[in-house]
């Protein structure tokens, strides 16, 4: 059976190539670039809290992964791939241990769907308003604006400000719409159209009542 891996060896190798808020690039020495080894440490790198996109370009001998970086730092993230490289071994052994932590991995979907889905969308506002603010440093006539808009940016960036904003601007796009029909034929005739008007009270009921159950959370 071939010797295991030195991790320490392995780490050395490993050079930060790219930097950005929320996303590094690594050069991988090609001991890393197996489809085995390539398993373990995709799996070990989603198990972190925040990272939600990981990939492995084995032909160019790189890793690319995608955080937020309010959940989680790039030092985290390297902690956890060198953590990774304690757990390759050789044959079997590594394939077995891409099967265990798969199956971690599954036993929390919820976490997964979150880390994949909503996260996604929220992490991306935010790179945005951190790019927004980034150019806006650069001119001192505006910190005193950035120093006043950016808290209440980022709290309308949140996950649930996002959803209620576009349950708003549908609400508001039906309206517009409608807009001609509620006030040439529903509004005058309200008993010819009584399943339009129940139709709208139902939709405003559900609004508010998702609207509450957010607030309550």
């Amino acid at each position: 059976m071939t010797a295991a891996p030195d991790p320490d060896a392995l780490s050395r190798q490993i050079v930060v190539r790219y930097r950005d808020p929320g996303h590094v690039r690594f050069a991988l020495p090609a001991e890393l670039c197996s489809l085995a080894a390539a398993n373990v440490i995709e799996t070990a790198l989603r198990r972190q809290d925040g990272v939600y996109r990981v990939t492995i370009h084995a032909a160019e001998r790189k890793l690319s992964v995608f955080y937020d970086e309010h959940v989680c730092d790039l030092h985290a993230v390297a902690r956890r791939l060198f953590a990774a490289l304690g757990e390759l071994a050789t044959g079997d052994d590594t394939a077995n241990m891409a099967a265990r932590d798969d199956r971690a991995t599954a036993a929390s979907p919820a976490k997964t769907r979150r880390a994949g889905g909503s996260l996604n969308i929220e992490a991306r506002a935010r790179r945005a308003l951190r790019r927004v603010m980034q150019e806006m440093s650069r001119h001192p006539q505006l910190r005193g604006v950035q120093e006043r808009v950016q808290p209440m940016l980022e709290s309308a960036l949140t996950e649930q400000a996002i959803i209620n904003f576009l349950n708003d601007l549908l609400a508001f796009y039906l309206i517009r719409v409608h807009w001609d029909l509620i006030t040439q034929r529903w509004l005058r005739e309200p008993l010819k159209f009584r399943y339009a008007w129940l139709t709208i009270f139902y939709l405003v009921f559900l609004l508010v009542r998702y609207r509450k159950t957010g607030t309550g959370k």
